[in-house]
Parts: structure tokens; sequence; C-alpha cells
């Protein structure tokens, strides 16, 4: 199936998870969601060879309808800022996250397959930008 045009959606959630919610579960028909803050949270505890506790899982949230994509998580302080939801129904272009380009947490780049070409898309979080910047 070749791919004519994608219908992309970006917000800023600045951490809320019930603005995340809405998004996620209300825009199904787009097929890339950019979210810039987005919120990390714990998610469970798996075994671990170094301590009886287990290691602390955390992630952003995920929904049936969506793949998600972000930076690898360094540390508990150096939480990506920007990360990109898939719509499950384009599974087939075979989306992949490119690491070795751009190292970090405010910019996110991914390619995919479409119609025998590799086509790429940023994301890059503005910290700069102002509402006020745009009348």
């Amino acid at each position: 199936m070749i791919l004519k045009s994608l219908c992309l959606f970006s917000q800023n959630v600045r951490k809320n998870r019930t603005l995340t919610n809405i998004i996620l579960e209300n825009k199904k028909y787009f097929d890339i969601l950019f979210i810039q803050e987005p919120l990390w949270l714990f998610t469970c505890t798996i075994l671990s060879s170094s301590g009886e506790k287990g290691d602390k899982i955390v992630g952003a949230p995920n929904y049936p309808n969506w793949i998600t994509f972000s930076r690898f998580l360094l540390n508990g302080y150096n939480y990506p800022r920007v990360l990109i939801y898939i719509n499950k129904q384009l599974i087939h272009l075979c989306f992949s996250l490119i690491k070795g380009v751009f190292d970090h947490r405010d910019i996110n780049c991914f390619s995919f397959f479409n119609n025998g070409c590799i086509l790429f898309i940023v994301l890059i979080m503005d910290r700069n930008f102002n509402i006020r910047d745009r009348e």
C-alpha cells in the first residue's frame, strides 16, 4: 500500500496526564502525534540482579491504537521532552527511530518506507516558543 499523505498533530501537553489521555483517545484518525513535554511515570518493577527491590520501569502512557517512539531514558532526571505516537494502522511502513543523527532530549528523528523511498521526520521541541510571538 502506498501512502499519499500523512495527517499529523502536534501538542505541548506540559506533563498533563489528562490532556495526554484526551489526545490519545480523540485523535485516532491522525497518523502521527507529536507530543512535547510528555508525562513520564512509573509503570512497574522488574526483577534485578543488583537489588532485592528490583528496578523501576518508567515510561510514557501507552494506548492500544498507538506505537510510541522516544529517545532512550538515560537517567531519572534526563527524560526526553519529545515523543512520537504512530497510528498502528501504519505499521506496514516500517517506522524506525534514528538514534545516531541527533542525541538530544529535545529532538526526535524517525524514518519510514513508502513506495520504495526512505522518508525522515524530525521533531524538535522549541523551548522559546511563545504564543504572543505569533500575533
